[in-house]
C-alpha cells in the first residue's frame, strides 16, 4: 500500500524557529510512517509531496507528476493556507485599496474539485485534510515587522486573515460533504489538544513538531476508523 501526502509547507514539515524557516524531520508524513510501520503483513510506504509556499493552482499543475504517476492507494490533500493569504507587500503599499486573496475562493474550490476528479479517475482514493488553525496575533506581529504598520488599517476593515482562513476551511468542508470525500478534521484536533502556543510555531502559521505529531495521530486514527488502515 502507498499513501501520498500532497500539499504545501504544512505537509513538507516547515516550522518557524528563532526567526527563520526550518524544515523539520518531525513532519506529519514521517510521524504517520512511524505509526503504520509496525503493521504486520502490510508493506505501506508514505511519500511526502509537500512543497513550500504551494497553493491549489500549483498543486493542480504538479498533480500528474507527484501523485498520479506514483499510483498510490490514497492521497491526503492539504492546501489552502497560501490560497487565502494576500500579497502583503501590495497591501502595505496600497492599504486603502481592495485586495484579493492569492487564489480567490471560487478558483480554490474549483481547483480542489479538479484534483479530486483526476485522482478518482485514476482509481485512487482522495482524502481531504482541513486547514490547521493559525495564531493571528503572532502572524500579524510578524507581518508588521516585515511590512510596517500600514497593513493594520486594511486588516481591520477586512476582518483579519482568520476570517479568510475560516471561510476557505468551511468551504472545503462543505465540498467534502458534497463530493462524499473522506475528510480529516485536524483543525479541531489541534484546538482540542492543548495550548496552541506549543503546537503552532512562532510565525503563527506553521506547526511545531508537537503540532505535526498531533495531526499525524488524528490522521492515523481517522484512517483506521474508516477501515482504510489496519490498526496495530
Amino acid at each position: 500500500m502507498k499513501i501520498v501526502c500532497f500539499g504545501d509547507s504544512l505537509t513538507r514539515g516547515v516550522s518557524f524557529v528563532k526567526g527563520r524557516m526550518r524544515i523539520l524531520k518531525e513532519n506529519y508524513p514521517a510521524f504517520l510512517q512511524e505509526l503504520v510501520s509496525s503493521n504486520k503483513g502490510e508493506n505501506l510506504s508514505i511519500l511526502n509531496k509537500g512543497v513550500f509556499n504551494d497553493n491549489s493552482d500549483l498543486l493542480l499543475s504538479r498533480l500528474d507528476k507527484d501523485v498520479l504517476h506514483e499510483n498510490p492507494d490514497y492521497v491526503i490533500i492539504n492546501v489552502g493556507g497560501n490560497d487565502c493569504n494576500f500579497h502583503w507587500d501590495e497591501v502595505a503599499s496600497r492599504p486603502d485599496e481592495e485586495h484579493q486573496p492569492i487564489v480567490p475562493l471560487d478558483r480554490y474550490i474549483e481547483n480542489i474539485k479538479q484534483i479530486i476528479q483526476q485522482i478518482r479517475e485514476s482509481n485512487i482514493t482522495p482524502v481531504l485534510m482541513t486547514l490547521p488553525p493559525l495564531d493571528p496575533v503572532r502572524y500579524y506581529k510578524l507581518l508588521a515587522e516585515r511590512y510596517g504598520s500600514s497593513i493594520s488599517h486594511w486588516i481591520s476593515l477586512q476582518g483579519g486573515i482568520e476570517h479568510w482562513h475560516g471561510l476557505y476551511n468551511r468551504s472545503l468542508s462543505t465540498l467534502a460533504e458534497q463530493l462524499e470525500v473522506c475528510k480529516i478534521d485536524v483543525r479541531t484536533a489541534l484546538k482540542q489538544s492543548g495550548d496552541l502556543l506549543y503546537l503552532i510555531s512562532d510565525d503563527g502559521i506553521h506547526l511545531t513538531s508537537e503540532g505535526y505529531k498531533t495531526i499525524s495521530y488524528e490522521i492515523y486514527s481517522s484512517l483506521v476508523g474508516k477501515s482504510m488502515l489496519v490498526a496495530q
